[in-house]
């Protein structure tokens, strides 16, 4: 019985004193991510998703990165240039971290002789740990005003 105690107060004892992983910055993610995405790297952006990602916009409901990057990542990678997004709010815990805020892109014509516009709206991105501690991106949700021509 006094092993039994000594092992668990040995336990206890090694538990209190290891020190706790720190939370990831979730800004440094989304650097990451953004950056990929004006460079227009998509399979670096593709990189970034987690295997059940969802993608939320308007009536527009993604799931699974089959589809996000197929859909969302692809399909409107190379109509878009110089996203910036300015956060609201953010947080952090040991498996999930998220930023909130506003968002604006340049819009590119489908054709040369039509004109630019610029996208603004509301964004949301959800990043949480995997069981091999890299941090993807789980859900994505962006709700847009109309594209105003520049």
């Amino acid at each position: 019985m006094k092993a039994f105690i000594a092992i668990a107060m040995l336990a206890a004892l090694t538990t209190a004193c290891s020190p706790a992983s720190e939370p990831v910055n979730v800004q440094e993610l989304n650097k990451q991510f953004i950056s990929a995405w004006n460079t227009k790297e998509a399979d670096k952006i593709v990189g970034f998703l987690a295997d059940d990602v969802q993608f939320v916009q308007g009536n527009s409901h993604l799931q699974g990165k089959s589809e996000v990057a197929t859909k969302w990542v692809r399909a409107t990678l190379p109509s878009l240039d110089d996203l910036k997004t300015f956060t609201v709010s953010s947080s952090t815990d040991q498996q999930t971290a998220y930023e909130a805020g506003t968002f604006s892109v340049d819009v590119l014509p489908a054709n040369p002789d039509e004109p630019h516009g610029t996208g603004e709206g509301n964004y949301l991105l959800l990043w949480k740990k995997g069981a091999d501690n890299t941090w993807k991106l789980s859900y994505a949700q962006l709700e847009d005003l109309p594209v105003r021509v520049k």
